[in-house]
């Protein structure tokens, strides 16, 4: 058997363990995926959308705010996901999980590879239900077959690439609690300092720089382009690029801090990962 099956087993076992573990919390998990995001999408359009949306051209315009929001708050949504997975791969680091992994003849990086799997998985279907509810408010997207496929593409890329981010500050965090606020700038400061309420450039211009070269607004930017049929332009790949280069931190960093730190484990390691 090749190195590059017993990899994809070691992974795809893992994969299932992490499944196994969503749904046993199913009901944490609806909370935090996708009932944050519809009382933040309730609030902002309800209560707050009068006001946010009274500068905005195409509110203006007659174009409710709701299409103007949503694809803001889908990326919330994926954020939101942040918390969950650095939670989860600290309770195994913490837990004693990946000690025993890592003297077993597993392949290295198949549990970081389930837990990644599975949270883009959480964030597919979060945001597919957040997407339904916002069709029920009113939300009514002008995207066609292609900007759909589009959109499911770049949700898949963040959420992989926040995953990968997310599990690298489970590994490094030396508790759950740790973990979970680590992710807050993840989960709630860059989404509230992006495009995702109101346009960049009408933020101060202490925060406008800012808000307008951060990753959080290349992707809500390419998604609000493709769900409102308005030009896509560069912001598609932009975000792509982010999407990318997260990851790549992401996972060099996690595998960083996943290498055992003990010479005598390391040497156990080694002999047991069958893709050593």
């Amino acid at each position: 058997m090749s190195a590059l099956t017993i990899a994809a087993q070691d992974s795809a076992t893992m994969l299932w363990r992490e499944i196994k573990h969503s749904i046993r919390l199913l009901r944490l998990l609806i909370v935090s995926a996708i009932l944050v995001p519809v009382v933040m999408l309730l609030l902002f359009d309800y209560i707050l959308g009068g006001t946010l949306g009274h500068g905005l051209g195409d509110v203006a315009r007659g174009a409710p705010y709701v299409d103007y929001l949503v694809p803001g708050i889908l990326v919330m949504t994926v954020a939101g996901g942040c918390g969950p997975t650095a939670i989860n791969v600290s309770m195994d680091m913490t837990g004693g999980f990946v000690d025993r992994i890592r003297t077993m003849a597993v392949t290295r990086g198949a549990l970081l590879a389930g837990h990644v799997g599975v949270s883009v998985l959480r964030m597919l279907v979060a945001t597919a239900a957040v997407t339904g509810v916002a069709l029920l408010l009113g939300f009514r997207p002008k995207a066609s077959i292609a900007d759909w496929f589009a959109v499911v593409g770049i949700v898949a890329a963040f959420s992989f690439a926040l995953a990968w981010l997310s599990a690298a500050i489970g590994l490094v965090t030396k508790s759950v609690a740790g973990a979970n606020g680590s992710t807050l700038p993840l989960s709630f400061l860059l989404p509230f300092l992006s495009s995702t309420f109101v346009p960049a450039d009408s933020m101060p211009a202490g925060v406008r720089w800012f808000a307008a070269n951060q990753p959080f607004t290349a992707v809500v930017d390419s998604l609000r382009a493709l769900l409102t049929g308005a030009p896509v332009g560069d912001s598609a790949y932009l975000a792509l690029a982010w999407c990318a280069a997260i990851a790549l931190a992401g996972y060099l960093w996690s595998q960083a801090a996943f290498r055992p730190r003990s010479p005598m484990t390391r040497r156990i390691w080694s002999k047991g990962d069958p893709g050593s």
